[in-house]
């Protein structure tokens, strides 16, 4: 068999805003739901199959609202039709209860949606109304990922996993290297502590990276088996160290670093169909 058969292959999400950097912060930043489907189309050509959404206020501060969502969404899909999985953020900043984005995100029903442990679980007495989300979700057809931001957060959802607190085996998740905080700048070394022996594993597993080495992180997970997410999310700049122009060169990069080494781009209606699968393949691992 052929080198590019035998790799698994490998999806590309992209982040083109986040809920923090504004257009001071660089022009091309999308904020509004024309540019995010412009972004989309031109991402969706250099080889992303997944838009990672945040909606934004009139003054350009983060916000959770499903009419804001559906605006965006109903942009992003007249841009890209199902070519994308689009995937929202319930991402609180500080900002919101983890009552008030479950909320939002069934309100909405998205394709997919982002759900970080530690805003959503901040403590025990959360575990019940995140296990109904997730059951909600399954039901709904809507794909979870979990950002896990440290190992131990890996561990304590493995924990629930093996207490049948999740709604299905198995449960997308993405690995943050590094913290939002000034000039941070994630190395793929940042990714062993993860993958380290014992380390609970997941069926899908997704990456994000801080700064310059964005595209070096992201290109490692993708080799040992993961998937990877790049964007002005988290990262301004090529690996080059320059100013990247558009979100589009950041999944250019990451591309053009993976198709040499024989690595296949998963494109987005494949990409679909995988999360929909997750959690039937077989027991509860980690």
């Amino acid at each position: 068999m052929n080198a590019v058969s035998d790799f698994p292959g490998v999806s590309i999400a992209v982040a083109p805003n986040g809920g923090r950097r504004t257009k001071a912060d660089h022009p091309a930043i999308p904020l509004n739901p024309e540019e995010l489907a412009l972004t989309a189309r031109d991402c969706l050509e250099a080889g992303a199959a997944m838009m990672h959404v945040h909606v934004r206020k009139e003054d350009g501060s983060h916000l959770l609202d499903a009419d804001a969502y559906r605006a965006t969404i109903r942009a992003i899909r007249a841009a890209v039709g199902d070519r994308m999985v689009v995937q929202i953020t319930s991402e609180a900043l500080g900002i919101y209860s983890p009552a008030e984005q479950i909320a939002v995100v069934k309100a909405v029903r998205p394709q997919a949606v982002s759900l970080a442990l530690r805003e959503l679980l901040p403590d025990e007495t959360h575990e019940a109304a995140f296990a109904d989300l997730l059951s909600w979700a399954a039901r709904e057809e809507v794909s979870p990922q979990i950002i896990l931001y440290d190992p131990e957060e890996a561990v304590r959802l493995a924990g629930m996993r093996r207490r049948g607190l999740l709604s299905s085996d198995d449960i997308p998740v993405l690995y943050v290297l590094g913290r939002y905080t000034p000039g941070q700048t994630s190395l793929p070394r940042d990714l062993l502590a993860f993958l380290a022996p014992g380390m609970p594993s997941f069926a899908h597993w997704s990456v994000c990276a801080f700064g310059r080495h964005e595209a070096a992180c992201v290109a490692a997970a993708a080799l040992l088996g993961g998937h990877v997410r790049v964007g002005f999310e988290n990262n301004l700049r090529l690996p080059d160290g320059t100013i990247a122009a558009s979100n589009a060169d950041l999944v250019r990069a990451v591309a053009a670093a993976l198709r040499p080494l024989s690595v296949p781009l998963i494109q987005g209606p494949a990409l679909a169909d995988m999360l929909a699968r997750i959690g039937s393949a077989g027991p509860p691992r980690g």
